[in-house]
C-alpha cells in the first residue's frame, strides 16, 4: 500500500491525501533537508487533524544526529499533535500499542488531556499489552514508570499482572509502581511474585518495599515466602518481614 492509498482510506479529501503523503515523505526521511522536514512538521501541526497527527507520530520512529536537532524536531511534532486536541487520542493510542518507544507520544498525550484524565488514558494503553515475551519491552517499562506517578487502586490492579512478566526489567518496574500505590492489599501479589521470582534484584526490591511498609505476609503463604526470602531477610511466624539485602 502506497502513502496515497493509505490516506485515501481516511476521511481526507483527495487533494489533502496527496498533500499528507508528500509531507509524510519529508517527515519519514532523515536524508531530507532539515529545513524541508521542519517546514513539513509545521504544516502538519497547522492542519490539526487526526491524519496529520498520525504522520507527526511517525517522526518518533527514527533518530537524527546531532541529537539536539532530533529533539527540536520531535518537540515540534509533539506540539503539532497536541494542537489536534482530543481528536488525536485514538491515533496516539494506536501508535503506542505497536511502537518501539512511547516516550514522545506520551509527552503529546500529557499536553492534550488533563491530569485527572491522564491516568485512565495510560491504563487504556497498558491494557493493550500482556505479560508475554516482547523483543523490545521498553514501551511497557515506560508506561509502568509513568503510572508510578499515580497511586489509585485502579493502577495497582492494572499493574499487578506485570509482576510476572517475562522481562526482568518489566517486573522490576511493575514492583516499583505497585509499591508506590501503597495499598497493603498488594502484599499477597507481591509476596507470591517473590516466591516465583528468579532475579535477586527483583526479590530484593519486593522485600525492601514490604519491610519499609511493615506489611504482614498472609498466613497462607508464610512458609513459601520464608523459603523464598532473599539473603539478609527473615520472615517470622506472624508474617512480619525484616532485614536488608546482604552486601
Amino acid at each position: 500500500m502506497g502513502l496515497f492509498d493509505f490516506f485515501k482510506k481516511s476521511d481526507t479529501k483527495p487533494g489533502e491525501s496527496k498533500e499528507l503523503a508528500r509531507l509524510q515523505k519529508m517527515v519519514s526521511n532523515k536524508l531530507s533537508q532539515n529545513v524541508d522536514r521542519e517546514d513539513a512538521l509545521y504544516r502538519l501541526g497547522e492542519l490539526a487533524t487526526p491524519e496529520a497527527a498520525r504522520v507527526l507520530l511517525s517522526r518518533f520512529n527514527w533518530t537524527l544526529n546531532p541529537s539536539i536537532k532530533d529533539q527540536e524536531e520531535k518537540e515540534l511534532a509533539v506540539r503539532g499533535i497536541a494542537s489536534t486536541g482530543e481528536k488525536a487520542l485514538e491515533v496516539i493510542r494506536s501508535y503506542c500499542s505497536r511502537s518501539e518507544t512511547i516516550t514522545w507520544p506520551l509527552k503529546a498525550l500529557r499536553k492534550i488531556v488533563t491530569e485527572d484524565k491522564l491516568e485512565n488514558e495510560l491504563l487504556g494503553i497498558l491494557d493493550e499489552f500482556d505479560t508475554e515475551y516482547m523483543r523490545n519491552p521498553e514501551p511497557k517499562i515506560q508506561l509502568l514508570q509513568i503510572l508510578g506517578e499515580f497511586t489509585s487502586d485502579d493502577v495497582r490492579v492494572a499493574v499487578q499482572p506485570f509482576l510476572t512478566d517475562t522481562s526482568e526489567l518489566v517486573r522490576f518496574a511493575a514492583v516499583t509502581t505497585v509499591l508506590g500505590c501503597n495499598h497493603e492489599s498488594a502484599v499477597e501479589s507481591l509476596a507470591t511474585a517473590m516466591v516465583a521470582e528468579e532475579s535477586l534484584r527483583v526479590k530484593n526490591r519486593v522485600a525492601i518495599g514490604i519491610v519499609e511498609r511493615g506489611w504482614l505476609i498472609p498466613s497462607s503463604i508464610i512458609d513459601s515466602v520464608k523459603e523464598a526470602c532473599p539473603p539478609g531477610f527473615n520472615l517470622d511466624k506472624s508474617g512480619l518481614l525484616s532485614g536488608k539485602p546482604n552486601g
